[in-house]
């Protein structure tokens, strides 16, 4: 994700600021509080802290150039929240979940361990427990038969 060159939005409220500035709210804060960023205005309507398209430009400026209000200023990069995804296993590498379910009285190929684990989770299996990935893969391969 980028930081936008224009605001979208009339007015932004403060964690939508910091999220626009790939900041969280907590640095962000600090930062207003430092004198980095400008300090939001307060919304006649409900009294809450919101930043209008001139603050709003102003922040992604000093985020985009690293020259704050009062000076320069270094940021990190926000980590990123997407969660990371296990690489798919080869079929040669489930041995130990094809022992299991052999031990269990299912005579089945390697090939069709690999495809139930990809039916069953599609965006990765390494965060299932082994004894929750056996039983899932067991019953999957029975209803097929």
């Amino acid at each position: 994700m980028s930081i936008p060159e224009k605001p979208t939005k009339a007015v932004v409220s403060v964690v939508e600021m910091a999220n626009l500035c790939l900041l969280s709210r907590s640095r962000f804060l600090a930062l207003v509080q430092s004198g980095v960023f400008p300090r939001p205005v307060r919304n006649e309507s409900c009294k809450r802290p919101v930043y209008d398209l001139e603050l709003q430009q102003k922040c992604l400026d000093i985020r985009r150039t690293g020259i704050g209000l009062n000076g320069p200023v270094l940021f990190n990069r926000k980590a990123k929240t997407t969660t990371k995804k296990a690489r798919p296993k080869l079929a040669s590498d489930h041995a130990d979940l094809l022992d299991a379910l052999k031990s269990l009285g299912l005579q089945t190929t390697a090939e069709a361990v690999d495809g139930a684990l990809r039916e069953l989770f599609p965006s990765g299996w390494a965060d299932v427990d082994e004894g929750q990935r056996v039983r899932q893969v067991f019953l999957h391969l029975q209803r097929k038969k």
